[in-house]
């Protein structure tokens, strides 16, 4: 698949995953109204945030400077086979 490098699309592509996350998590609350369910759908996002900022910046400028990630996936890779080496 090609890399997508056209800037319109690009916001858009942001812009429609901020409307899905919205939406899912509105439908979310809406299935279970509380706090408790609100609280953790917050904490939730938050941490997979956090992970997110971890696979791409914290890595690439404090563990391994020399390496790009391309996706989670090639982030994925990169963890587990530096786990093998000890």
């Amino acid at each position: 698949m090609k890399n997508l490098t056209a800037p319109r699309l690009i916001k858009l592509k942001g812009g429609l995953f901020l409307v899905l996350g919205l939406l899912s998590a509105a439908l979310l609350v809406l299935e279970q109204p509380s706090l408790k369910v609100v609280t953790l759908l917050a904490l939730c996002i938050w941490c997979f945030c956090r992970a997110y900022y971890f696979a791409f910046y914290v890595i690439e400028h404090y563990v391994d400077p020399t390496f790009h990630f391309s996706g989670l996936g090639s982030a994925l890779k990169y963890l587990w086979r530096k786990r093998g080496r000890g």
